[in-house]
This record gives structure tokens, C-alpha cells and sequence, in this order.
């Protein structure tokens, strides 16, 4: 049996169908019993329960062939580094006391800095939490910058005709579709054909940059002329919070946007075959962006 937190999430769905697919006994985590149902008629078994209760997450680990792990997003929290520590640690936990022997974790790019990236600085922490679980085998999956992340963007393409933040417009950097994660995550918990603590990277079909992705995103939505601008952190920060994120995780992503800015941020593997993924910014911006931005505007 194998067990998926964050199952109703981009990339745990996927790593519960990929699963359930192969006719895998999987059980399916999730704080809302209602959203677990479009997986519970796919075969999957449902458990409700709160990632930061180690008893709880204990109960759901054991018996568990392997798990797939990992740190649902609070953007509201007062506290992202405190939320993220208390999460990881009821994983490490319960893992430990379910003598679960194969985790996936879902980690990031740059995730080997301990400061100084912002939200990805504190995956570090965790996945040191996880790899010190006497008897388990862990993976960190440390993708790249999300492509999801431009849907933050469209708001402000709408009011003001631009795409802007603190990463500057030149500086290429791997882009991924989170729909590329849960099959490699899904056949990394199928094989379990490593011992020991080990991470893997996934870089997207190719670096672009933001000036790039302005382009291709706008010429899908009718804007060819969209660009892209950067603006320092100070400027970025009431934004952010205007969007309904909180003050601590707004100063959290403008960090891990200049630790980008600064190189810090990078990957530790060259690409190749084995990291790269087939979906490109073009698919992506034709199948997910253009018609989300579409959605938005008719609901204007």
C-alpha cells in the first residue's frame, strides 16, 4: 500500500491516479473528506487528517509500502518557517514510528541552502528532519520554479497590462509544469530502488526566461506586446499581500526571488535526460494559463 499526503494538491493527485492506474491499494490523505471523493471512486481508501498530527499521521503511515511526502502551503501563515518546521516534523515522526522504509519527498531547487531562499530554505530543514529517519530511504524531488506560478500573475496582467516581479527579466532559470512531478514521483515509489538518503532534480523541458515566458504568454491571450518587468523587493511586497498572502510569506518570496536574482538558487545537477520533462511553457500557457486568464476575464 502507498501513501500520498497532499493528495487533492497538483502533484499528489497525480501520484494517486498514476497509482491506482497500475491497480496499486492506495490511501489517499487529504484535511477534506468531500475533496478525497474523486479519488476514493477511483479505488482509492480516504483518510482525513491534519498534517501536523503526528498521532494521526502515524496511524495513516502504518503498513504503508512507501510514502509520498509532503508540506501542504499555508499562505496565509503568520510564521511559514515555523509552519513548515511543525509540519515536517510530524512527518518525520510518524514515518519513524510506522517504520515506513521509502519516502518521496517533495523538496525544491536550491533546496541545499539552510538560509537565505526564503520557503525553499526551509524545505533544507525538512528534508534534513527526513533523512535523519533511522531505517527509512528518502528521496527529495527537488523540482524548479512551478509554471503555476505565472496564474498568480493574471490579476495584474488584467489591471495593468504587464507582468512584473523581483525576478529580473534576463536571468534563465529551469521552469516546470507540476504535472510533470507526480509520474516520476509515482515510479520512484513503485521501484524503490535505492537505499540510503538521495535527492533528484527536475528541471523542466528548458530554462526560459521571465522576458521569454511574457511572450509566449501573451501572444496566447491576445496581448503580443505583454512584457515583463522587474521592481525591487520593497516595491513587491504590498502586492503580495494585497493578494491575500501574509506579510511573513510575502517577505519569503521576495528572499527566495532575489536568491534567484543572486544565483544562490540554482541547481546542483546539469540537465539531462534524466531530469528533464516533456511539458514546455508553450503547452502549458496553451492548456492551463490561456484558458484561466480567459475565466477570470469573463468573470470581470
Amino acid at each position: 500500500m502507498y501513501v500520498i499526503t497532499g493528495a487533492t494538491g497538483n502533484t499528489g493527485k497525480i501520484v494517486a491516479e498514476t497509482l491506482l492506474a497500475k491497480g496499486e491499494k492506495v490511501r489517499v490523505l487529504g484535511r477534506s473528506a468531500e475533496k478525497l471523493q474523486l479519488l476514493v471512486a477511483k479505488g482509492a481508501e480516504a483518510c482525513v487528517a491534519d498534517v501536523t498530527d503526528e498521532a494521526a499521521l502515524t496511524k495513516a503511515f502504518t503498513g504503508a509500502t512507501a510514502v509520498y511526502a509532503m508540506i501542504p502551503p499555508d499562505m496565509k501563515a503568520e510564521d511559514p518557517r515555523a509552519h513548515q518546521v511543525t509540519v515536517g516534523r510530524a512527518l518525520a515522526g510518524a514515518i519513524g514510528m510506522a517504520g515506513v522504509k521509502h519516502v518521496v519527498f517533495l523538496s525544491s531547487v536550491g533546496a541545499q541552502n539552510a538560509e537565505g531562499c526564503g520557503p525553499v530554505s526551509e524545505l533544507h530543514a525538512v528534508e534534513e528532519m527526513l533523512n535523519g529517519i533511522a531505517g527509512a530511504s528518502v528521496m527529495s524531488l527537488r523540482p524548479a520554479y512551478f509554471m503555476e506560478n505565472f496564474l498568480m500573475l493574471i490579476g495584474m496582467i488584467k489591471n495593468m497590462g504587464m507582468m512584473g516581479g523581483v525576478i529580473k527579466a534576463d536571468i534563465p532559470l529551469p521552469v516546470i509544469a507540476t504535472r510533470d512531478i507526480g509520474p516520476v514521483a509515482a515510479e520512484a515509489l513503485l521501484r524503490r530502488d535505492w537505499t540510503g538518503n538521495t535527492t533528484r532534480e527536475l528541471l523542466g523541458q528548458r530554462d526560459i526566461t521571465m522576458a521569454e515566458a511574457a511572450k509566449v504568454l501573451g501572444a496566447a491571450i491576445g496581448k503580443p506586446r505583454l512584457s515583463y518587468n522587474a521592481f525591487p523587493g520593497f516595491m513587491a511586497k504590498p502586492a503580495l499581500t494585497q493578494m491575500g498572502l501574509s506579510k511573513s510569506v510575502a517577505d519569503a518570496l521576495v528572499e527566495m526571488s532575489e536568491a534567484i536574482n543572486d544565483r544562490r538558487m540554482v541547481p546542483l545537477e546539469k540537465r539531462s535526460s534524466a531530469n528533464t520533462t516533456p511539458t514546455s511553457i508553450e503547452w502549458f500557457t496553451e492548456n492551463v494559463f490561456a484558458p484561466a486568464f480567459q475565466a477570470s476575464a469573463a468573470k470581470a
